[in-house]
């Protein structure tokens, strides 16, 4: 051994450690479903995993395309237009994920011809195609498509459509 030989700093191959730990679990979870890196974080976090790991594997899984944000607002988008929620609630969840504004618009805006027919389904699926029999049915229905994301504007279109 000589003098200026060094041997490896534990810091390092500790960090290196740390990081491909929290690459493993960040791949697992993005096995079951997308994530967006806001989710990631949090949840790798709240495994112990520090910050610098966190964020090592984040910028790798970024690189290699597994964590895909605009791959992610995409197929959210289609999910929760099928299960019968409104562009204001996708807005909001996809917030909630970390998502930008512009990237959520970008998936939100070609739905947009749809949203009325998509709020006469959820209506008519919940409440059958007769009209509110009275204020009280009214507001009743409003709530419930306020509920599920729908503008209060689009909702008293339908409404009085079928009034």
């Amino acid at each position: 051994m000589t003098l200026n030989a060094r041997a490896p700093d534990p810091a390092d191959s500790d960090g290196l450690e740390a990081i491909g730990e929290a690459e493993r679990l960040a791949l697992r979870l993005l096995a079951r479903r997308e994530h967006s890196c806001l989710e990631l974080r949090r949840k790798l976090m709240a495994r112990g995993l520090g910050s610098s790991a966190v964020d090592g594997a984040l910028e790798r899984l970024l690189a290699q395309g597994a964590v895909n944000e605009a791959r992610l607002a995409e197929h959210y988008v289609a999910e929760r237009v099928g299960k019968g929620f409104g562009p204001l609630r996708i807005r909001g969840e996809l917030r909630e994920k970390g998502l930008d504004a512009t990237l959520i618009d970008r998936y939100l805006e070609p739905m947009s011809e749809e949203w009325p027919s998509c709020l006469a389904r959820v209506h008519d699926r919940r409440f059958g195609p007769e009209p509110p029999t009275d204020r009280a049915d009214y507001a009743k229905r409003a709530r419930f498509l306020e509920q599920r994301g729908f503008t209060p504007d689009s909702i008293r279109r339908l409404l009085r459509f079928h009034d």
